[in-house]
């Protein structure tokens, strides 16, 4: 009888320790938390982020959390918009200052993504007091999390019309990030330079000599993606979809309807490329001052005579010799000649 009774008791706490087992929930990993810092390049609206965002999502990379003290500004597609682009702010003063350690505090970031400086080349700050700052930003940076991947750009150039100087300012700034961050970089907190400068022109990709219109928010995004993703290294796509193309694709225009001061128009969207696809963006310029004014099938974003479209959630993906199709209506007056659109 005694046997029986030790048995069974036996049997009833090992039915506790499996209901323990199956009950306890499992413990997710944390998001990567993203910080964009830097000046109204970055902030005001900085849509660079929105676009690279998005292409990150269409990826895979769904489980990061871009983070930052300030709120999204606009860039009219749904994005996750948390920022620490501070408009007017010199990289100088926020060291000085003692700035970023309460933005950390407040957002824990695993990786920052720095465009900084460009404040502080307009101001005439020197080239060595500008990385004398860079160097406290990363320490403040590695006191908050001892295993920070900091990704530092090259800023874009800059021509604005009231200082003549600064373009060359900004060629000396870029020529002496890399020598700073090879000694700046260490193996558990590795600094990358990202080159946002070469193939950025301030003629084409911004509104005013220093900030981006859409095409330029397209290049800077562009820019940071890989080098994002090099970061992200443990951070597994969700999709088993190839997230980049070898090749690319190509945008095929046409007008399939035209009426008295309006026109209705579609794009074909074509993988050329040997592997699989998931984002695509095209762009052209109208030359006859035409406007958009509903475009289905894609995510629309315009900049004066800058169109820029890109997929939506469903149509992403293309297998290779795959196509997808939107299209629009948009006003015309005295001319509607059609662009020649670009694929990417």
């Amino acid at each position: 009888m005694r046997k029986i009774s030790a048995l069974v008791a036996a049997l009833a706490a090992l039915a506790g320790a499996v209901l323990i087992l199956t009950t306890t929930p499992a413990t997710s990993a944390a998001a990567t938390r993203i910080m964009p810092l830097g000046d109204s390049i970055t902030g005001s609206p900085g849509c660079w982020r929105a676009s690279l965002w998005n292409r990150l999502q269409s990826a895979g990379y769904t489980d990061i959390d871009f983070v930052g003290t300030l709120p999204a500004q606009g860039c009219s597609v749904p994005y996750d918009g948390d920022n620490e682009g501070h408009g007017g702010f010199l990289a100088t003063n926020v060291a000085n200052q003692n700035q970023l350690p309460g933005w950390l505090a407040a957002t824990r970031p695993d990786i920052v993504m720095m465009h900084f400086g460009t404040n502080d080349v307009w101001s005439n700050i020197p080239t060595v007091t500008i990385l004398s700052a860079f160097t406290t930003l990363v320490n403040q940076m590695r006191a908050s999390n001892p295993t920070m991947k900091i990704l530092v750009a090259k800023i874009i150039p800059m021509n604005p019309s009231t200082c003549a100087e600064c373009a060359q300012r900004a060629v000396n700034l870029n020529n002496a990030i890399p020598g700073w961050a090879a000694t700046t970089s260490t193996q558990q907190s590795p600094i990358t330079v990202v080159d946002q400068w070469t193939g950025f022109s301030t003629s084409t990709d911004t509104y005013d000599g220093v900030h981006p219109n859409a095409a330029g928010d397209q290049k800077i995004s562009d820019k940071w993606y890989p080098a994002l993703v090099n970061a992200l290294s443990g951070v597994t796509p969700s999709p088993t979809v190839t997230p980049t193309s070898s090749g690319g694709c190509t945008a095929a225009y046409k007008t399939t309807g035209q009426w008295q001061g309006g026109f209705q128009g579609e794009v074909t969207v074509k993988n050329t490329g040997t592997a699989p696809m998931s984002a695509w963006t095209v762009r052209w310029t109208f030359a006859n001052g035409q406007q958009i004014s509903q475009l289905w099938n894609g995510t629309l974003s315009v900049s004066g005579a800058d169109v820029t479209v890109r997929n939506v959630s469903w149509n992403g993906s293309l297998a290779t010799g795959a196509t997808t199709t939107f299209g629009f209506l948009a006003s015309w007056n005295g001319a509607n000649t059609a662009p020649t659109p670009t694929c990417s």
